[in-house]
C-alpha cells in the first residue's frame, strides 16, 4: 500500500507496521503545506487500519527534515492565514500536523539524521520514540526566525526537559548534537543505523498486544501531567476499556500455556 501523497510522502504498510517517509529530498525534506495536510491526511489513514501496531518516521534523502520552508509557505499569505485558524477544533493545521501523531492509537518512532530543525524538531517530539544517527542536528529553530514553536512543540519539550532548558533551546536556537539531545531526554537512543534500531523496537512492540500497547500510550499522554487522581481515574477507564475487548484473554491465555499469542486487530479507541 503507498502514497497518502505521493509528491510529499510516502505511506507503506508492512503487515503490521506503517512506514511514513518525508519525500522531498531536494529540499531536504523541507514543510509546506502540501506536506503538513498529507502527513495528517497520512495519520487518518493509518488510524483507520486496526491491524497497524507500530508506525516508523522517517526522512528521505540527506536528513529528516530541515524544518518548515518558509520560502514556499510564505508564498501565499492568505493560506497561512487559513492554516492558523481552528475552525472549531482544538487545534490548527500547523499544530495537527504534530499532533495527530500524538493521538495515533499506536506507537510511532522517530528516525532521525541529518538536520531536524525547527517543525521538523516539533513533528520528532510528538513521536512516541526518537532514535538518531550520531551526526543528527537537532534544534528548536523558530528562534532563527524571530519566531515560537507553536506545532505543538510546547507540551512536548514540557514531558520531556525541565523548563529552563526548554527556554534556552527555544530562545537561542541553539543547534545540538544527537548525543546532546540524549542527554537532555530529547532524543531516546542513539544508533549508528537507527532504521534497523526502530525496526527492531517496532517487532517488540507488535509482539505485545496491541490494546495494551494502545492504551499504555492513551495512559501516559492523560496521566503525566495530572493529578494523582486523575491519573488513577484514567487507569480505571483504559483498563476497563482494554478488558471489554479480546486482546487480553488472548495474552492471558498464552501465558498461562506457554505458547506465542496471536492476537486479533486492536479494539482499543482512543
Amino acid at each position: 500500500m503507498t502514497n497518502a501523497a505521493p509528491q510529499r510522502i510516502s505511506l507503506d504498510i508492512q503487515g503490521a507496521v506503517a512506514h511514513v517517509r518525508l519525500a522531498r529530498p531536494e529540499k531536504l525534506n523541507g514543510m509546506d503545506f502540501p506536506m503538513l495536510r498529507a502527513l495528517v491526511r497520512a495519520a487518518g489513514e493509518i488510524r483507520r487500519h486496526r491491524h497497524v501496531r507500530a508506525v516508523i518516521l522517517s526522512g528521505e534523502g540527506a536528513a529528516f527534515s530541515a524544518g518548515l520552508d518558509f520560502a514556499a509557505v510564505t508564498r501565499k499569505p492568505w493560506e497561512v492565514v487559513k492554516a492558523f485558524v481552528t475552525l472549531g477544533r482544538s487545534t490548527n493545521l500547523f499544530q495537527r500536523t504534530c499532533w495527530c501523531w500524538r493521538e495515533l492509537p499506536v506507537p510511532v518512532i522517530a528516525v532521525l539524521h541529518g538536520r531536524c530543525y525547527g517543525g521538523a524538531m516539533q513533528l520528532a517530539l510528538a513521536a512516541d520514540f526518537r532514535i538518531a544517527t550520531p551526526d543528527c542536528e537537532l534544534s528548536v529553530m523558530e528562534g532563527k526566525w524571530g519566531l515560537i514553536p507553536d506545532m505543538s512543540g510546547s507540551v512536548s519539550l514540557r514531558e520531556l526537559v525541565p523548563i529552563d532548558v526548554a527556554k534556552r533551546l527555544t530562545m537561542t536556537a541553539q543547534v545540538i548534537s544527537a548525543t546532546e539531545a540524549k542527554a537532555l531526554n530529547l532524543v531516546t537512543e542513539v544508533a549508528d543505523d537507527p532504521m534497523a534500531a526502530a525496526e527492531a523496537l517496532a517487532a517488540e512492540l507488535c509482539a505485545r498486544s496491541p490494546d495494551a500497547v494502545a492504551g499504555a500510550k492513551a495512559l501516559f499522554q492523560r496521566a503525566w501531567s495530572a493529578s494523582i487522581r486523575g491519573a488513577f481515574a484514567a487507569e480505571r477507564r483504559i483498563q476497563f476499556q482494554i478488558m471489554r475487548g479480546p486482546n487480553w484473554r488472548i495474552a492471558l491465555r498464552a501465558g498461562l500455556d506457554k505458547r506465542p499469542p496471536q492476537f486479533r486487530e486492536r479494539s482499543f479507541r482512543r
